[in-house]
């Protein structure tokens, strides 16, 4: 095992606490429900049908506009929730994950421990997968595709045992950003705004 690469601590605390749910959408939620429970090991923590009104009445406020439907979530570890609503068959084509605005893939992280189960999770359901793949910052990550076509992602940070912090991970040192960013812009008063928060030096 390779020692993991340093972590490194920035300046600029987020706002928010971290994501609270993603709003996916399906046509079969029986299905969904089966794969990511059984097979992801996501359990199922809340069962809703929308208010109505909130579906095509004045009380929408960006749901699927569709009335009376279920709006499952599941319990994703580390505080965070994934959520389906379940369309009307039929009613909405699939989307392009590569087009403006969709989401092209969701990312989970787990330990080094369960990256090998959850391999052999998906093995054992059929599912296809591409790698492990290194992604950089001494990270491996696969891909699969769940039952509603989404494209997901499941990654371990090498080193970390338990101990897995994807932000002191990931973040870089100011020299490390600037090295791409000025590929987007060779403006020095917006460069410096946007990496002040970075360290100079990587920590243990």
């Amino acid at each position: 095992m390779q020692p993991s690469p340093q972590r490194a601590t920035h300046a600029a605390p987020p706002v928010s606490r971290g994501i609270h749910h993603l709003a996916l959408n399906t046509d079969d939620m029986r299905m969904t429900i089966d794969f990511y429970t059984r097979v992801l090991g996501m359990p199922l923590v809340h069962a809703l049908k929308v208010p109505p009104g909130v579906g095509v009445g004045p009380g929408n406020r960006g749901n699927p506009p569709f009335e009376n439907l279920r709006h499952y979530f599941f319990d994703a570890g580390g505080d965070t929730l994934v959520a389906f609503f379940e369309m009307p068959r039929g009613a909405k084509q699939k989307g392009d994950r590569d087009a403006l605005a969709a989401m092209q893939h969701c990312a989970f992280t787990v330990t080094e421990e369960r990256f090998a189960a959850m391999i052999a999770r998906l093995g054992a359901a059929g599912v296809a997968i591409i790698g492990p793949v290194a992604v950089g910052a001494g990270t491996r990550s696969i891909y699969f595709f769940d039952p509603n076509g989404i494209r997901l992602e499941f990654s371990c940070q090498d080193g970390d045992g338990a101990d897995v912090r994807v932000v002191e991970r990931w973040t870089q040192t100011r020299d490390e950003a600037l090295a791409e960013l000025r590929s987007l812009s060779d403006d020095p008063a917006w460069l410096a705004e946007v990496t002040r928060h970075l360290p100079a030096h990587r920590g243990a």
